[in-house]
């Protein structure tokens, strides 16, 4: 999560922001969307290449942000490299003192990706010989240097390849315009685990719950009769009106430190009734302020 500035008390956004990223890199589990990734990107107008060596890559970026040739460019490297990805660490160090690299680092639950190679019948990269959860918890092993050095996770679980293709454009479309950033505002279940891709959470599970009322059971907090019952409480109306005024506060500051996108996570216990209407009213305030905001719902439609 990028630092807001605190020094001055303008909060005004500055004139110009610099692109978010001159070069993504593309890594992750295998079976967890790389190419689908790589092909967004490529459609934003990034210059793509699939596994280019990994000695190659620091020239790549000197090639591609040469003034002449200058040109933003995404690139996947992955277990594919076999020993050569230990040295990845180091290069990257090396990538960001002369460009300005991102690395976006896509997974995937254990069992999605064990189905997506059955239905696809397609070996693992690590080798045919060794079950294929075998070979998932090895490269996660090997992967664990380069996944700490992650700038986005993005957990493909519950995205298939266009709802993949379209959170990739949405999130890197227009990282070079001036002043703006992307709101992501969404809620979410504690029960089901928080949104690895959050920056900032925040939990609304001291909110009288519309759950333990029967008629609200198998309601969201869309309806009006709940979204009546959970703004009832003063709390509810104050934490709205507390979070908001924070988050205008915060945004100019995290468009000033170059961030181009920010998703916020509404959290109660399973995602049908208080996150779903606080998420839902930040949506409204943030875009009444003027900021670019998308709101969703992960687990609404879970029983």
């Amino acid at each position: 999560m990028a630092k807001p500035q605190t020094e001055g008390s303008d909060a005004s956004p500055p004139k110009q922001e610099r692109p978010a990223a001159d070069l993504v890199i593309i890594t992750g589990t295998s079976g967890s969307g790389k190419l689908t990734a790589l092909k967004a990107f490529e459609d934003l107008g990034f210059y793509a290449v699939d596994n280019l060596p990994i000695a190659l890559v620091t020239k790549f970026a000197d090639l591609t942000t040469d003034s002449k040739s200058r040109r933003r460019a995404a690139l996947i490297i992955d277990i594919r490299e076999g020993e050569a990805l230990k040295q990845f660490p180091a290069i990257y160090a090396e990538l960001k003192r002369i460009t300005r690299p991102m690395l976006l680092f896509l997974d995937a639950e254990d069992e999605i990706l064990r189905r997506r190679y059955s239905e696809t019948r397609r070996p693992h990269p690590l080798g045919v010989g060794s079950p294929v959860l075998r070979s998932i918890a090895e490269e996660r092993e090997r992967l664990a240097p380069i996944r700490a050095l992650a700038d986005v996770f993005v957990d493909t679980s519950k995205l298939n390849v266009h709802e993949l293709r379209r959170m990739i454009s949405e999130k890197f479309e227009g990282t070079q315009q001036t002043g703006k950033i992307r709101v992501y505002v969404n809620s979410f279940g504690f029960r089901y685990g928080v949104p690895e891709d959050s920056d900032l959470v925040f939990d609304v599970r001291f909110l009288p719950n519309p759950n333990y009322i029967p008629e609200f059971k198998n309601l969201t907090g869309k309806h009006p009769s709940v979204a009546r019952y959970i703004r009832s409480f003063p709390q509810t109306m104050e934490f709205i009106n507390r979070i908001s005024d924070l988050l205008i506060y915060l945004l100019p500051h995290y468009i000033r430190e170059g961030k181009s996108y920010l998703t916020i996570s509404i959290g109660c216990t399973g995602g049908h009734h208080r996150s779903v209407l606080i998420a839902h009213e930040l949506q409204k305030r943030l875009k009444k302020a003027g900021f670019t905001v998308k709101e969703g719902h992960r687990d609404v439609e879970r029983k």
